[in-house]
């Protein structure tokens, strides 16, 4: 019984870290209407196994799943895993989007979605460049283009990406047809934005 708590333990542990580690590419996935039932299941097989690694200290005196359990609840605190997700996928996937950014800039690649003429559907080895069903949205900027690369493409008017800024301005607080709520500076020609 020891290794079956220990094994659970260990298992919903790694289970849920890797749910908030690789949030943004489940919603990708599975999509924003699945992701409160896959987050239920996942936090459901966590309490499970602390519940009985609890009463495994009191029945047992075997206190390694609690342990397990009380650092994986310090790291879900401490960690700050929604940064570190976005982080992994703008350096990741920067080089491809630059790329991306130049066949926009040379006219390879233009507006090709009919209802909308600021979308671009990306090619099927740029889709993973932008959550949501691999369209991206660009709004001219004089000889240039601002470029939108989703990170979450929600439900109405919310969406978070990566923007692409060819003079290196911070976007406007109603550019992309959003309701811009957070801007964040990435680096030099790139911002992070939240709109809601």
């Amino acid at each position: 019984m020891k290794k079956v708590v220990l094994y659970l333990s260990v298992s919903s542990s790694l289970i849920i870290l890797g749910f908030y580690l690789f949030r943004w590419g489940l919603i990708d996935a599975f999509s924003v209407f699945l992701m409160p039932f896959l987050w239920l299941l996942t936090v459901g097989f966590f309490i499970v196994g602390l519940v009985l690694s609890i009463i495994g200290v009191f029945k047992n005196k075997y206190w390694k799943p609690l342990l397990i359990h009380l650092i994986t609840i310090l790291l879900l605190f401490l960690v700050p895993f929604n940064e570190l997700s976005l982080k992994f996928d703008f350096l990741m996937k920067k080089e491809d989007r630059v790329e991306v950014i130049s066949m926009i800039s040379s006219g390879n690649l233009q507006p090709n979605v009919s209802h909308n003429k600021s979308l671009i559907k990306l090619p099927y080895k740029y889709n993973q460049l932008s959550s949501g069903g691999g369209e991206i949205v660009v709004e001219r900027q004089g000889d240039a283009y601002s470029v939108l690369f989703f990170t979450l493409r929600g439900i109405l008017d919310g969406f978070s990406g990566f923007i692409y800024s060819p003079d290196g301005l911070k976007p406007g607080k109603n550019d992309f047809g959003g309701d811009l709520k957070e801007i964040d500076k990435l680096n030099e020609n790139w911002y992070f934005v939240v709109s809601y």
